[in-house]
């Protein structure tokens, strides 16, 4: 099945644009999630990062949960999971698939922009997740300010986010990468362009987008939303395990990172 039209522009959600639109609205996506992705190194990868480091279970909040393959294994370890993604047809899937392995009564799925999450109170989550580049998806930095600001504010002071994104310096390995990191910095000269994001044809899709972030620019956006950094895990390109020796150059080298940080307490909250 295909998406439908997307809407005009204006009619978009704060930091969709219309190739994301039909990929937030094609049901083959869904349906297609668990196979198309069977065997990627960095699910392991990142599976294993958030079990050692969330051994505790609290209330989670998956910040675009896609088929929910997080969603599902932190509501078998016992956590109240509230999975949140703006695409409908992944939602029926994971609701679909909590019930047959019994934990839809600790799982939640809502559909929600996550730049908009006021349907859900302040200080609530002990623990949040943005994984597989989900922020980098959001179109806009402006866009990816509110939702990190978002996660902020749903979290309890002391909790933790976990966070993926992609290393915009990977580029450089490759000749076709180089030329892309070219042509941005040309239009960023221009004024026509954010630096960082990068158009492909992904999944059937033309056009997509995704934001690959500097880590530099990453740990600012972190801070300005409220975050203190508390590890960093940067990954390989291919492999997703952490690189060796990652104090040497590992800005340039990592293909990305896992971030772990925690919220902030407000100084009108401290005691």
């Amino acid at each position: 099945m295909s998406a439908r039209r997307p809407p005009p522009a204006w009619r978009l959600p704060q930091g969709v644009n219309s190739p994301l639109w039909e990929y937030l609205n094609t049901p083959r996506l869904a349906a297609e999630e668990d196979a198309y992705f069977a065997g990627h190194p960095l699910f392991d990868a990142d599976a294993d990062a958030l079990d050692a480091r969330f051994p505790t279970p609290g209330r989670l909040v998956d910040l675009g949960c896609g088929a929910g393959r997080h969603s599902l294994r932190f509501a078998a370890r016992g956590f109240e999971v509230v999975s949140i993604d703006l695409a409908r047809p992944m939602l029926e899937v994971v609701a679909r698939k909590a019930e047959e392995a019994g934990v839809g009564d600790r799982l939640l799925p809502l559909q929600a922009n996550l730049c908009h999450l006021g349907g859900l109170p302040s200080a609530t989550f002990d623990y949040a997740l943005s994984m597989f580049s989900t922020l980098g998806m959001i179109r806009g930095r402006d866009a990816r300010r509110r939702a990190l600001a978002e996660a902020a504010r749903v979290l309890k002071p002391g909790g933790r986010l976990a966070l993926h994104a992609h290393n915009v310096w990977l580029n450089l390995r490759d000749p076709q990468g180089r030329r892309w990191l070219l042509r941005q910095a040309l239009r960023l000269f221009g004024g026509r362009d954010e630096f960082g994001d990068r158009r492909m044809t992904y999944r059937g899709i033309p056009g997509m987008e995704v934001h690959l972030y500097r880590w530099g620019e990453l740990r600012r956006e972190l801070s300005l939303a409220g975050f203190r950094v508390d590890e960093v895990v940067p990954l390989d390109e291919v492999t997703a395990a952490p690189i060796p020796n990652p104090g040497r150059f590992p800005s340039l080298r990592a293909g990305g990172w896992l971030v772990f940080a925690t919220r902030h307490q407000p100084r009108s909250e401290r005691v």
